[in-house]
């Protein structure tokens, strides 16, 4: 049996000593003030282990508080105080202890009735048969309340990596769009990856219907198993992620929601999570309320910046439409010759192919930083100068890029030659597709319960 032994003051520091706790298990105490009833503690738990928590005003008689459950590999607890007496507690781990009550109400932060992810309300003009043409949903997974509510506690959970330290919300975080504000993203190891975590904002919308840079993943469903199989970044089999998965009672109950029993395989798990990911949709960014306005709400600025956008700067050529998503293409956009990273020529060996990446939506773009696959560029700014003067000419530079447009190899890169106010005209406009609303609405949020109270 580990102990772990600590003193919560009222208005000292609290202190901590310790005996060796089990492997992937640390605790960080922060003390309470003068104003604050509570102190409070953070037990980091990868083994997700039930404790027992116990208290003591002389270190020699204790008394048992509660026994906790480590569900998502962290647990907050508050610790009260009372009035100037000094109060221990202490953790104790015991491997013959370890029944917990684990179903959907003890792990988890759900609404009583299923959140609406099937029928999201969106603005008329995201209603148009050409935006529904952008829609790469399959016609055998459609976006269900129950599934999407699975995909959103499987996007968060921790045991979909090898040690139960990543999740994909590790790489995908809200506040940033859904991508990873670090150049590469860091696996369950330690390890970096490859490639800058793309934004998720919208990605139903892509008509190719393909994902990752290279587009190596023809699906959706594909492409949210890949990472979990990944030897940096999740490093699990399906046959581990499934056992995982099965494991956890809460499971029983949201795949029989959403599949009608309580089976888990890989398929479904693949559904349910291209279920969350097709609902994250955008719709109430400064842009959005702009249209049926004629952008009467856009500054000066920004309405100067949405003409060269979609005159001038020739944005929309490939950022088209209002979801600002390419057509039926994928573009070489003259990063640098040769490409160090070839793209899509990297997966189908093709000189033709080399430095080609998917162009995804521009939705959020303000929150995605650093950009491009690899990260390159740190700021909005920072893009807007290499289009206005940095594109390379590569062979298979793409034809939009290039002055006058035409076959690749024909005609130089374009050079923008935008002035200063131009460029910030450009920046400003693009931050009007921020969405601030998807990144904060709960119903996408991490459903874990972490506080032990």
């Amino acid at each position: 049996m580990k102990t772990l032994t600590f003193a919560a003051l009222l208005l000292s520091p609290v202190a901590a000593t310790a005996d060796p706790l089990p492997a992937g298990s640390s605790v960080a105490t922060q003390p309470g003030n003068g104003t604050t009833s509570f102190a409070r503690l953070d037990l980091t738990d990868t083994g997700n282990r039930v404790w027992t928590l116990q208290a003591s005003s002389n270190l020699s008689t204790w008394s048992d508080t509660g026994t906790l459950k480590v569900r998502n590999s962290l647990l907050r607890i508050q610790l009260p105080k009372t009035n100037g007496t000094q109060l221990f507690y202490r953790l104790r781990y015991n491997s013959d202890a370890q029944t917990a009550a684990n179903d959907v109400a003890d792990a988890l932060l759900l609404p009583a009735t299923a959140a609406n992810y099937a029928n999201p309300t969106l603005p008329a003009h995201l209603l148009t048969p050409q935006i529904r043409g952008q829609d790469n949903t399959p016609f055998d997974n459609a976006v269900t309340n129950a599934g999407a509510t699975l995909g959103r506690v499987l996007f968060y959970d921790k045991r979909l990596s090898a040690n139960n330290t990543v999740s994909c919300s590790s790489c995908h975080q809200a506040a940033h769009g859904y991508s990873d504000p670090e150049r590469f993203s860091t696996g369950f190891a330690g390890g970096k990856t490859s490639r800058n975590s793309m934004g998720l904002t919208s990605n139903r919308y892509y008509l190719r219907g393909h994902y990752f840079w290279d587009e190596r993943a023809a699906t959706l469903e594909d492409q949210v198993l890949m990472p979990i199989q990944n030897s940096t970044e999740m490093g699990l089999t399906l046959t581990e992620l499934v056992s995982k998965v099965s494991a956890e009672p809460y499971y029983a109950t949201l795949f029989t929601s959403a599949f009608g029993s309580s089976t888990v395989t890989s398929d479904r798990i693949s559904k349910a999570l291209a279920q969350f990911v097709r609902s994250i949709a955008s719709g109430a960014s400064k842009y959005d309320l702009g249209v049926p306005q004629n952008f009467a709400n856009f500054t000066a600025q920004e309405n100067q910046g949405r003409a060269i956008f979609t005159g001038q700067g020739g944005c929309a050529a490939c950022h088209g439409s209002d979801n600002f998503v390419p057509g039926n293409a994928i573009f070489n956009n003259g990063l640098e010759n040769p490409y160090v990273d070839k793209g899509l020529g990297g997966i189908t060996g093709l000189t033709a192919d080399e430095g080609f990446f998917k162009v995804g939506s521009l939705r959020n773009i303000e929150l995605t930083a650093p950009y491009m696959h690899d990260g390159r560029f740190a700021t909005l700014e920072e893009v807007v100068e290499f289009y206005n003067s940095g594109v390379v000419n590569h062979p298979n530079l793409s034809p939009q890029l290039r002055v006058p447009p035409g076959n690749p190899g024909a005609g130089n890169p374009r050079r923008l030659n935008l002035n200063a106010g131009q460029k910030a005209a450009l920046v400003a406009f693009l931050k009007t597709l921020t969405d601030t609303a998807v990144t904060s609405d709960a119903k996408f949020s991490d459903p874990f319960r972490y506080d032990a109270n």
